[in-house]
């Protein structure tokens, strides 16, 4: 049986909004068909105890939709929730599969909930830093990037306030006028170094991490999305580049430089570039061990012509 016949055979009463179990098992499905739907890859889990039929494309009201099923009234949807919600995804590769609990806080005065989805407690917020998405309390992007810069690994946290940057159009100069709020708060060391580095144009968390790793390393710093041109034609967009060294660092993801064409399409790009006196730095998710870390950025610096 191929694949698209299987929406045939889903039951009439599996909505095409998002839903929980317990509203399935009222309409008579079983648990053991719900699992098998899942299995079978006609039904996805969109977060701890929610699924949505796969044909349904993935949206910001979707993902709303989803979280005010299992978010209580009085809770506000927080750190990487929020920022899932605002359609800035900070999850681990892995945590597709296996999806964490959803970071939901209440106010001072309200008890935390102890619903088994939910993980979070009590936190202060001003009014202004809630907005509602389809009925549900979300921490704004200003905010949710800010709190993340906080309490996510370094590399992590950089990549969210680019990503928040980036999506937003939040400027440098909005997030500092809210760093006078973090005074003392745990990891606000680590969101006054990030935010002056933070930059928009990083288009994938990868980009970040490989721009931090960079800078970290006492290098100067690249540009990134450099475009190359001939004449007054831009041929190939570079992620992270010095242009007058020519000298580029691509960072290669799972999403866009894994199958055969494209990496056949990036064999080629590459060889053009190094055609024309550029040096091409590939990373990848494997590049960020101590040893890999070490290895490609003595090869920028000798690509730079600095100091090993």
């Amino acid at each position: 049986m191929n694949r698209d016949s299987g929406w045939m055979m889903l039951p009439p009463e599996l909505p095409t909004t998002p839903f929980t179990w317990p509203q399935m098992r009222k309409r008579g499905l079983t648990r053991n068909r719900l699992d098998e739907f899942v299995a079978n890859g006609h039904v996805r889990r969109v977060l701890t105890g929610v699924y949505l039929r796969t044909e349904v494309p993935d949206s910001q009201q979707v993902r709303a939709r989803a979280a005010s099923l299992v978010v209580s009234s009085f809770a506000v949807v927080c750190d990487r929730t929020a920022a899932w919600m605002l359609g800035v995804d900070t999850f681990e590769y892995r945590e597709l599969e296996i999806l964490p609990k959803l970071e939901t806080y209440v106010l001072r005065g309200h008890s935390p909930t102890n619903r088994p989805e939910c993980a979070g407690g009590r936190r202060d917020l001003a009014a202004g830093d809630i907005t509602v998405i389809e009925g549900v309390a979300v921490t704004t992007p200003v905010r949710t990037a800010l709190d993340l810069g906080c309490k996510m690994s370094r590399r992590d946290a950089l990549a969210a306030l680019d990503g928040f940057m980036r999506m937003y159009g939040i400027t440098r100069e909005e997030f500092e006028a809210e760093l006078p709020r973090y005074f003392r708060r745990r990891g606000v060391l680590q969101l006054r170094q990030l935010v002056p580095i933070a930059d928009p144009r990083a288009e994938s968390s990868g980009e970040s991490w490989t721009r931090l790793a960079v800078l970290d390393a006492g290098l100067p710093a690249p540009e990134p999305q450099y475009w190359v041109c001939v004449g007054d034609r831009r041929v190939f967009r570079l992620d992270l580049a010095y242009p007058l060294s020519r000298v580029v660092v691509e960072y290669d993801g799972r999403e866009f430089h894994d199958s055969p064409e494209q990496r056949e399409h990036d064999r080629k790009r590459r060889e053009w570039l190094k055609a024309r006196g550029w040096s091409v730095i590939v990373v990848n998710k494997d590049s960020f061990s101590p040893e890999a870390l070490s290895a490609w950025l003595n090869e920028l610096r000798v690509a730079l012509r600095l100091a090993v």
